[in-house]
């Protein structure tokens, strides 16, 4: 992997701190180059939070991770909530994939710490006793992102049977799905991404990554065979109704184009799928017994956990979770947490799943 700075100013600790992962990147075996470079995959880009400066990368290959650059600091123990609040818009009008925060060291300690604010609205620590951890710490959480491969394309076939252009008892459930989440409280609110960003970032940000806004949790249910219906990207999923916006038939995946394949109707311009497809559609392709599939940003204590926090939509992610789902002694009822993120739940139907959750889950994801 090439990667670079987007500007290397004397910013205090931040000089050392940008030093410490040059050095750590370096270590293992990456080349430092231009941010110009075509190929460049991962941007160091330090900001000032209360006016951040976007970068506006060339390709959905290059990972920007926006490096806070001036105070005041929170304290090592500040909420995760807080630091959410404080940071995430920051992360937005910079056009980041990932928001590092990097705590002045202590005069008293050799202990080092980082917080790190993710787009699927996570926050937690990277901390080290001494340098050589920490720095280790922070090419751990990463390098791993950075490297990871996104399987947000959409292939649109307008064949989608007529019979099927108002739904079915499908749809039907994933609309009364969606309507129950939000009874639970478990559809945190979409992010204003159009009202933060102006018309240029909005539409360069468009262009990339093909979205429309950011929005939390997906659900699923089975069609027939492989093919399964799957709430769209950005959409308020407690008011599913229109197939080709809300609803997406799934029928397949192009290793090839690295896309998701959609049956969609021929009189309506569709919405893109959510990014999770991916992930749904190894779910199903592997396990037949599998119904439905719920991903909440909520969890449930005692539950197997996926590792590393890799981004929404990358073939990392759905591998992990696929084989989280693998190792359960009953892949058709799992329940797998996504590190930092949320959970995944499988089951024969979505009233199943709801029927097994409903109860135990609470709302906060715990960081580690």
């Amino acid at each position: 992997m090439r990667y670079g700075f987007s500007k290397r100013e004397d910013e205090g600790h931040l000089t050392e701190f940008l030093d410490g992962l040059d050095r750590i990147l370096q270590a293992h075996g990456h080349q430092p180059t231009e941010v110009s470079d075509p190929d460049i995959g991962l941007v160091l880009h330090p900001i000032d939070p209360e006016g951040p400066r976007p970068f506006r990368r060339q390709g959905r290959g290059t990972y920007v991770v926006s490096i806070v650059a001036k105070g005041p600091w929170p304290s090592g123990d500040e909420p995760y909530e807080a630091i959410l609040a404080r940071y995430y818009p920051a992360m937005i009008r910079s056009l980041a994939n990932l928001l590092v925060v990097p705590l002045p060291p202590s005069p008293e300690s050799s202990r080092r710490q980082a917080f790190i604010v993710t787009l699927e609205r996570g926050a937690y620590p990277v901390r080290g006793e001494t340098e050589e951890e920490f720095y280790q710490g922070m090419y751990e959480a990463l390098a791993p992102l950075a490297q990871s491969c996104l399987v947000i394309d959409n292939i649109f076939e307008p064949d989608l049977p007529e019979e099927l252009w108002n739904g079915d008892e499908h749809t039907r459930s994933m609309a009364w799905a969606g309507a129950r989440l939000d009874e639970l409280n478990l559809l945190p609110a979409p992010f204003p991404i159009r009202e933060i960003l102006d018309e240029r970032d909005y539409r360069h940000l468009k262009k990339l990554y093909q979205i429309g806004g950011l929005s939390y949790g997906n659900l699923s249910v089975r069609q027939e065979g492989n093919r399964f219906w799957m709430s769209g990207s950005g959409v308020d999923k407690s008011r599913l109704s229109v197939v080709g916006r809300d609803f997406l038939l799934v029928k397949g995946y192009d290793p090839e184009r690295n896309a998701m394949i959609l049956s969609v109707p021929p009189h309506i311009e569709p919405n893109r799928v959510s990014v999770d497809a991916i992930e749904h559609w190894m779910i199903y392709t592997e396990h037949p017994q599998v119904g439905a599939i719920l991903h909440i940003h909520a969890w449930i204590d005692g539950i197997r956990s996926t590792q590393i926090n890799y981004p929404c939509g990358s073939l990392e992610l759905a591998q992990a979770v696929a084989e989280a789902v693998r190792q359960e002694p009953d892949p058709g009822r799992a329940i797998i947490g996504l590190r930092n993120h949320g959970m995944t739940i499988t089951g024969p139907s979505l009233e199943e799943i709801f029927s097994r959750i409903e109860g135990k889950v609470r709302t906060q994801v715990p960081m580690m």
